[in-house]
Formats: structure tokens, C-alpha cells, sequence
């Protein structure tokens, strides 16, 4: 689709634009936008429709069109973390991504973004694949949703995440609820297996917990406003806060940073993702205004 042709009318529209330098589109519905990046298929931005900003992105984050973007919707594919020999989340989140799809209505955007395998990903992970990331927006909410389709004929497997940095008003005053009960790997505790025993996640140092098989609806409330955060396809839920030390020696993060954000992630970290040839897998995630009714997502 030329790009030249996506600006639509009020209340829903998509425009090209420039965002700090690099190539993104930003899908209104009407007082709610969102910023997607060209670079990595990265949400950057979404304010909703009382005009707040949803999700952090750091003051030091770099836009040089090669380093990953501290913030938005990271996209962590083939690989989650350090969980294998690839650079660490892997390769596409650094990546020109291009446009695929567009579509409006009157009530609900979308944008689907591309990338596949090339000669440079074959060098470090030898397999085919096709990735769409389509982004959803409406009034009430904004969804993410992953396509993986194995264009080989070989099975590959995967991990991954969509690596959600939240704003939040000061994480001091924040709680995360819908993980009690779980089992949670603690990579800030030596990867020591818990059960989170607490009515609800209150961060008060490090947090990066990785929740196994969390398939319920969590809420965030920082005092002032409340976002449902639902997952479908992915098997796990990533709880991340760098906390004052680690965030001070993050060279893209200002050194107080961590107060504004919490990383809740739709992850698939604990079991790789098997993928036939010729096979489809998808994942998602929606990110839900407490308190606002909108039209329900379609797709996946």
C-alpha cells in the first residue's frame, strides 16, 4: 500500500510521519492516538482518549535507526532475554520493517507491519519465517497482536515477548494484581521458582519475574488510573523494574527512569514456541482503559 494514500478522515486516521527522526505512522481514533516505528514494528507511543501517555519511553532513549528503542512495545523475537546464543531479545526489534495493511473504519484503526527472513538473519538463525505485527486502536483500547508463519520446511522453534513498557504516575504508589498463586521464575533472585503468595505486586526493588502459565486478566493502577492487560497466545507474563541501581547503569534510561515505568509483558519464555513448516502461530496483547467502553477487537 503507498504509504501517500493512508491520511483518512476523522474520527479514525492514519498518517506517515516523522517521530524523532525516524519513520512511524500514527493511527488516530478519535481523542486516542498511537505512534508506531518503521524500526523494530515498535509502538512508541499511546495516549488515550483523556490524552495520557500509556506507556514510557525513556528521556535517553537513542533513535540512530540501529541501536533498540528504550521503551514503547519492544518486539523480543526469536528470542526472549538471554535464553539462548542470539543477541539478547533477538534480531527484529532493530529491523525497517515495511507496511502491509491499513485499515479504518469508524470506530477502530489498525496497521499491519512485515518483515521476514533475509541473508543477514540466515548468518545467526537459519530459518525461514514471515512476521506480521498488526496494531489495533480504538477509544478504549490499543491491541498488539504477533503473526508467525514458518515459510521453511523445517520446524523452528522460538521465544519471544512484546515487551510492554507501562507509564506509570510513580511506581512507588502502583499495584499489579491477577499474578496471585502463580509460579514465577525470579531472575532478580538467582532464577529461584516462587509462588507469588501477595494479593498484589508491589515493587519496592528490582523486579524480573517470569509468570508461567498466566492466562488471567491483570489489572495496573498507579492511584490515578487503572489499564486491563489481557494476553492471548502467550503462555506467560514478564514483570520487569530495573529498580535505582540497575536503571542508574542503563546508558538509554535517565537515572530516575524507573519510577515511571513497570514492563508487563506478554511472553512465551518458559517453553519455546514450536512452529511446523508451513504453519501459523499468533500471540497478542490488548491494553484496556479501565472505566471506558469501546468496540471489541477483531483479528488476532
Amino acid at each position: 500500500m503507498n504509504a501517500g494514500l493512508l491520511t483518512m478522515q476523522l474520527p479514525t486516521q492514519i498518517d506517515s510521519i516523522r517521530f524523532r527522526g525516524i519513520d512511524c505512522y500514527r493511527l488516530v481514533a478519535g481523542a486516542a492516538s498511537v505512534v508506531v516505528s518503521r524500526f523494530g514494528a515498535q509502538v512508541l507511543s499511546w495516549r488515550d482518549a483523556a490524552g495520557r501517555e500509556r506507556l514510557f519511553l525513556s528521556e535517553r532513549a537513542l533513535f540512530d535507526g540501529r541501536t533498540p528503542i528504550r521503551g514503547g512495545i519492544p518486539l523480543c523475537f526469536p528470542q526472549f532475554s538471554g535464553l539462548g546464543d542470539l543477541p539478547k531479545h533477538g534480531f527484529v526489534r532493530s529491523r525497517i520493517w515495511e507496511l502491509v495493511a491499513a485499515h479504518a473504519d469508524s470506530e477502530i484503526v489498525s496497521l499491519t507491519l512485515g518483515t521476514a527472513d533475509d541473508a543477514g538473519t540466515g548468518v545467526i538463525w537459519p530459518h525461514a519465517f514471515d512476521l506480521r505485527l498488526e496494531v489495533q486502536l480504538c477509544a478504549a483500547h490499543m491491541r498488539v497482536s504477533l503473526m508467525v508463519r514458518n515459510t521453511g520446511t523445517t520446524a523452528f522453534a522460538f521465544t519471544g515477548a512484546l515487551h510492554t513498557y507501562c507509564a506509570v504516575g510513580d511506581i512507588a504508589a502502583t499495584t499489579l494484581t491477577g499474578l496471585n498463586g502463580l509460579e514465577y521464575r525470579d531472575a532478580a533472585g538467582g532464577n529461584a521458582i516462587c509462588i507469588d503468595a501477595d494479593a498484589s505486586l508491589v515493587a519496592t526493588a528490582e523486579v524480573d519475574r517470569v509468570y508461567h502459565g498466566a492466562r488471567r486478566q491483570l489489572t495496573l493502577d498507579d492511584g490515578r488510573a487503572s489499564l486491563g492487560i489481557a494476553a492471548a497466545g502467550f503462555a506467560d507474563v514478564v514483570v520487569w523494574n530495573p529498580w535505582r541501581t540497575l536503571c542508574a547503569k542503563l546508558p538509554d534510561m535517565q537515572a530516575e527512569g524507573y519510577r515511571q515505568m513497570l514492563c508487563v509483558e506478554a511472553a512465551a519464555a518458559q517453553f519455546p514456541v514450536t512452529v511446523a513448516a508451513g504453519d501459523v502461530w499468533s500471540g497478542s496483547q490488548m491494553l484496556t482503559v479501565c472505566g471506558l467502553a469501546g468496540p471489541h477487537a477483531t483479528g488476532n
